[in-house]
């Protein structure tokens, strides 16, 4: 049995009802206790002091805390700064050398694979006995070895640029 048009028509006034939204009327009160704070409930409370608001006002929930100034944010010495500075660059300097090492061995196995050919990337033609190359599985089976060649290289890229960047 097919839907009639009348179905259909007030299945979709239904949901297109269900999707608009209706105002939430609820009491909302603003409270003030002894040392300022305000909270905001949906009752008086136990705190004396409580106003409803008009439910035309917007009530925020976000904090308004000043940013710390300099005079309040804390400082530390020339001295420990720059201990911190050579420690950041001493641990920068031994990731720069151990992803130089690591490029080198990546590069070292890049070469080594590139003139291996594994079963299915070389093949003989049984009709004509010519050699040739499945060039596509070669480079499928070499792309995580460039992978890591890549990585290692945009690493020391990143690491240098950091170092240069330093105090």
């Amino acid at each position: 049995m097919k839907p009639t048009y009348a179905a259909i028509s007030s299945s979709l006034l239904f949901l297109g009802l269900c999707l608009v939204p209706f105002p939430a009327s609820t009491q909302v009160f603003k409270c003030i206790d002894t040392t300022g704070k305000v909270t905001y409930s949906n009752g008086p409370g136990l705190v004396k002091g409580c106003k409803q608001l008009s439910n035309e006002q917007t009530v925020s929930t976000i904090s308004m805390r000043p940013n710390p100034t300099q005079a309040t944010f804390p400082r530390i010495s020339d001295e420990a700064q720059k201990e911190r500075d050579k420690a950041r660059r001493y641990v920068l300097e031994k990731e720069l050398d151990s992803e130089r090492s690591g490029l080198e061995d990546a590069r070292n196995k890049l070469t080594e694979q590139e003139v291996i050919f594994q079963d299915g990337e070389a093949f003989t033609n049984q009709k004509t006995g010519v050699r040739g190359v499945n060039h596509q599985k070669k480079l499928d089976r070499l792309q995580p070895y460039k992978d890591a060649v890549d990585r290692r290289e945009r690493n020391i890229e990143a690491l240098t640029r950091e170092l240069s960047e330093l105090r």
